[in-house]
């Protein structure tokens, strides 16, 4: 079993929006706050987790560093589990591209197989890799009998997962609300 943890807050995830993709941006106070509550959390689960991955962006690491100091894990990284490259997008706000670039924007905000970040990665291409981590990180923990695995991930990439079990498949990309630290079983 794996279950899936977005990172805390950045300066990024809040108002006004910019696209973060494989920028490095660190957590805020508010997002050090988020992931000591998310270790609480973690720790209170009646299933104890068995170990416990991450993207190597420093917003993903150092929230499940904090998760791990608490439930006694260090997390392993993997850089497939980061969020989706943004290409030229990365860094500018939301209502930028959207004023600058109607068109792609009307294209992200339709999303689908097809959707590509101009200069970046398509959502079809994160998926792929997204699943290869995770499909490696679940035979890992049946191979070891470790117990359940928490991943601690991007926004984007817990998406393309969801979308991978919804049969609209990446249509379904914006349908999905998942706010920093929250928590999905798969």
């Amino acid at each position: 079993m794996i279950v899936l943890a977005r990172h805390g807050e950045t300066d990024d995830n809040r108002p006004p929006l910019r696209f973060q993709g494989q920028r490095d941006t660190p957590l805020n106070d508010v997002g050090r706050e988020q992931a000591r509550a998310l270790a609480e959390r973690v720790a209170a689960r009646e299933q104890p987790l068995g170990a416990l991955w991450a993207s190597d962006l420093s917003r993903a690491r150092e929230t499940a560093e904090i998760v791990g100091e608490r439930i006694g894990l260090t997390p392993r990284l993997d850089a497939r589990l980061r969020e989706g490259g943004r290409g030229r997008w990365e860094g500018l706000l939301f209502g930028d591209v959207e004023r600058d670039d109607p068109d792609g924007w009307a294209a992200w905000r339709a999303a689908g197989a097809s959707f590509r970040f101009p200069d970046g990665e398509s959502l079809e291409e994160q998926q792929a890799r997204v699943l290869a981590a995770l499909a490696e990180i679940e035979a890992a923990a049946e191979r070891d009998g470790s117990g359940p695995a928490l991943v601690v991930c991007h926004g984007g990439s817990i998406r393309v997962v969801l979308c991978a079990r919804d049969p609209r498949g990446l249509d379904a990309f914006h349908s999905f609300d998942v706010p920093n630290v929250a928590l999905v079983a798969l």
